[in-house]
């Protein structure tokens, strides 16, 4: 790619979603319960917004964040927040966990090809929806 000195605005707005299951406690070595969340486009990608939805009752967990930057054979461990337990029920709203460090001052940069993993360290069979949201630059 081309140095230039003009900013680089997104170009593709972008929401994903994923459904973490399986528990992942392994941090160094992840194994095989992470879920792409994103791929960056070819200029690379921001994030602007990262949040968590239980779907059943939960008990606290760290959600976690990987990245990979070689097609996915290598993950590091890049960022965490603790959800809180929580029983769903009809008469109660469910809360969203968000990763407060990425916004639309702050947004969490991908190089080109990029793959955003989520995980969480607790499994729950109802499963934990990641949501991303963003774009391609």
């Amino acid at each position: 790619m081309a140095v230039t000195a003009t900013p680089a605005f997104v170009q593709v707005l972008r929401a994903t979603q994923a459904v973490v299951t399986g528990a992942t406690t392994d941090r160094s070595s992840p194994g095989g319960n992470l879920v792409s969340l994103w791929t960056a486009g070819s200029n690379g990608s921001n994030i602007t917004r990262l949040y968590a939805v239980p779907r059943a009752t939960v008990t606290a967990t760290e959600l976690q964040l990987y990245l990979s930057t070689d097609g996915g054979s290598t993950k590091v461990y890049l960022d965490s927040v603790l959800m809180a337990a929580h029983t769903v029920a009809n008469t109660t709203a469910v809360p969203t966990t968000a990763f407060t460090k990425y916004s639309e001052a702050s947004p969490l940069y991908l190089p080109a090809s990029a793959i955003l993993y989520a995980a969480a360290a607790v499994a729950l069979a109802g499963g934990i929806v990641f949501c991303a949201n963003g774009g391609d630059l």
